[in-house]
């Protein structure tokens, strides 16, 4: 990689280890508060820096007819010639221009796609380590490849991180052509490769990978240093001797003395929808385990449940289900002493019988079924709250997995240790450059910049956005609100359009459903029970009264095509049926109406006993239910409050959650290097 291409980038100085990363981050509240404010300042400023990247795409366009003019074999010589000019003078203005333009050429010949004015925008502000927010069916896929090609042929290897294994074998497979047109190999990162597979796909120039698998392999290699330091004793460490990941992937085999690793280093990381999983997914760290035998497991968790269930919430516990955490109260305390006396093992010991006993309070009221976690092939599988997808062989750690097993009536899995852990703040803090693309991004601009010292810039659409809202109604209650999303949708689809009805979880998505079937309305549900389905749900979900209830799988990463016939009637209709936690969610699923010019609609129709109101603005709804119409609904003007309080104070709440979760991940890797666990 050239001196030229590292200099952009800034870097002087790598972290110690087995390759090239950057340091990790010592900010402070000070760091934080000024990097928020840089956030700020970078949207405020977004219109001139507009302005730059319209005068690049300009430079790129004006190259147009040359190339268009020359055959194959010239097209490979003036590509040569830009890989030469970008490994010598890195990312340079001049030979960027020449190897977007002809990235965009060698597109249009090979996949008959040629990039608007605006993705050449998009890509020039990730080569500047921005977050380019391009609204929903303006083609991040193909703008990705843009960066990726220039960073590539420059010398740096590149990671283009997707939010589930098909989006990334999708795009791979589809825009692989292009990238060996320049002489480039293109890795593909999924569940269940081998060891020697995935060092193959890493040690590609582009390798698309999802997030939590290119993390475990980070973590896996942060093992293997860890064993090459300590040298012939480590081998005689039984955690070492067949550690698993939550992914239960075995950690590769190492030779004595020899550092065998996945990753060649974190270069360069283009992160597709970013705000899912640099903010919403930061909320929980990455863990690698090993599997702990316990034969008397079972008992020891049917006594801590039986124990849980026996205790009051007013006097034995405090619950935070905002925080969702619980927390013994002095009294909870001498109950659980008292339940413990005589009895042997983990009893014995006071801070480990209450976190046990605090373990299945939680399992108990803060983890709930079709919401948090859905049983399939008698097994808890968890569901992504973000994306509506199962994490597949994920668990809880200490001890809750087996919790809600016991709970739920099922076997139970073996109790896992942890080995080592990371965060999705300090991972990818640790790349040379970071960059990112997403539909919505601007309400955390203060949070990127902060977190990850990367700013969102806003990227014009390219054709003008028509999309109708029809604004929100608020109902008293549940009842009233599904009849209305029941009767909106039915008239829709009577007129010949596409309905997509938005759902929080999986128990509401089977509520609409049966709803809907009531009604006597033909629909599909995609959410983690139909996840094998959903390329193929989502392709008919544009045809003509065709009406599908979905979690947030249907917003991320894959299009709704219109039959000429919808976008006749009026294209895409999508119903919100209840805000989530942050305005961007919501943004994202009514952007699936209305892409590249489309006709579309979008609605929320919600109710006052939603979960975002009664945990986030319950003093409000006093007042407010008073203020209902006849017609059962809230006025729009107090409609718009409850929404906007419940919501800043959600998005307030987890932006604290994430920050105690890196502090928390910190502690914890001291405690697992005093152990002898950690790097």
């Amino acid at each position: 990689m050239s001196r030229a291409l590292l200099d952009r980038w800034q870097v002087h100085e790598f972290a110690p280890g087995l390759y090239a990363e950057r340091r990790d981050l010592k900010d402070g509240r000070l760091d934080r508060f000024i990097g928020r404010l840089l956030g700020r300042c970078a949207q405020a400023g977004s219109p001139l820096r507009g302005r730059d990247l319209r005068r690049f795409a300009e430079r790129v366009q004006a190259l147009d007819a040359a190339l268009l003019a020359i055959d194959e074999d010239g097209l490979r010589s003036r590509a040569l010639a830009v890989r030469t000019a970008l490994a010598v003078e890195g990312l340079a203005e001049g030979p960027l221009a020449e190897c977007f333009a002809l990235v965009r050429e060698v597109c249009s010949r090979r996949l008959g796609l040629r990039h608007y004015p605006v993705q050449l925008m998009g890509g020039y502000a990730m080569l500047a380590g921005a977050l380019a927010e391009m609204q929903t069916g303006e083609g991040k896929t193909l703008t990705a490849v843009l960066p990726a090609v220039a960073v590539a042929l420059a010398g740096a290897p590149v990671h283009v991180i997707t939010v589930n294994p098909y989006l990334a074998a999708r795009d791979a497979e589809y825009l692989a052509p292009v990238y060996e047109f320049f002489g480039l190999r293109v890795g593909l990162i999924v569940p269940d490769l081998e060891t020697a597979q995935r060092v193959e796909a890493y040690a590609a120039d582009v390798t698309y990978c999802v997030n939590k698998d290119l993390v475990f392999d980070y973590l896996r290699d942060r093992i293997t240093q860890k064993r090459v330091r300590a040298g012939p004793r480590a081998l005689l460490d039984g955690w070492l001797a067949g550690p698993r990941s939550q992914s239960q992937t075995q950690l590769p085999t190492q030779t004595p003395g020899r550092a065998s690793v996945l990753l060649r280093g974190l270069y360069f990381a283009i992160v597709d929808e970013a705000d899912s999983v640099l903010i919403d997914e930061a909320r929980t760290p990455l863990i690698i385990s090993s599997d702990v035998d316990d034969p008397n497991g079972r008992a020891l968790y049917e006594q801590a449940l039986a124990l849980a269930s026996s205790l009051k919430s007013k006097g034995h516990y405090l619950l935070r289900p905002k925080e969702r955490s619980i927390e013994l109260t002095d009294a909870g305390r001498a109950a659980v002493g008292d339940f413990a006396c005589g009895l042997p093992g983990l009893w014995r010991i006071p801070r480990a019988r209450e976190e046990l006993v605090e373990q299945g309070l939680s399992a108990l009221h803060l983890f709930q079924l079709d919401r948090h976690y859905i049983i399939s092939d008698d097994k808890v599988q968890i569901v992504d709250e973000y994306t509506g997808r199962v994490m597949a062989d994920r668990s809880w750690e200490r001890g809750l997995h087996q919790m809600i097993e016991v709970k739920e009536a099922l076997a139970i899995s073996k109790r896992r240790d942890t080995i080592s852990r990371i965060t999705y703040q300090r991972f990818f803090r640790r790349y040379l450059c970071l960059a990112g693309m997403s539909g919505t991004a601007t309400e955390v601009a203060p949070e990127m910049r902060s977190v990850y010292a990367m700013d969102v810039l806003r990227i014009p659409p390219n054709r003008p956005v028509v999309r109708r809202d029809l604004g929100q109604r608020v109902f008293l209650d549940s009842d009233s609100r599904w009849a209305a999303v029941v009767r909106r949708a039915g008239e829709m689809s009577t007129a010949g359009r596409a309905v997509l009805i938005g759902t929080r979880s999986v128990a509401a998505s089977e509520l609409a459903s049966l709803r809907l079937s009531a009604a006597g309305l033909a629909h599909e549900v995609l959410n983690a029970r139909q996840d094998q389905r959903e390329a193929e749900i989502i392709a008919e979900a544009g045809q003509p009264g065709r009406i599908t209830v979905a979690t947030n799988m249907a917003g991320r990463g894959t299009d709704i095509l219109l039959s000429p016939q919808v976008r006749q009637a009026g294209g895409l209709h999508v119903i919100l049926s209840e805000y989530h936690d942050s305005a961007r969610i919501d943004r994202q699923l009514f952007g699936r109406a209305g892409r590249q010019g489309d006709p579309g609609s979008c609605e929320a129709i919600v109710s006052l006993d939603d979960e975002l109101f009664l945990a986030h603005a319950s003093a409000l709804l006093g007042c407010l239910r008073g203020r209902v119409s006849e017609a059962g609904l809230l006025p729009a003007p107090l409609a718009r409050l409850l929404r906007q309080t419940a919501q800043t104070a959600a998005e307030r709440q987890n932006s604290q959650i994430r920050r105690q979760t890196v502090e928390m991940d910190k502690r914890v890797e001291q405690s697992l290097a005093f152990a002898g666990r950690g790097e």
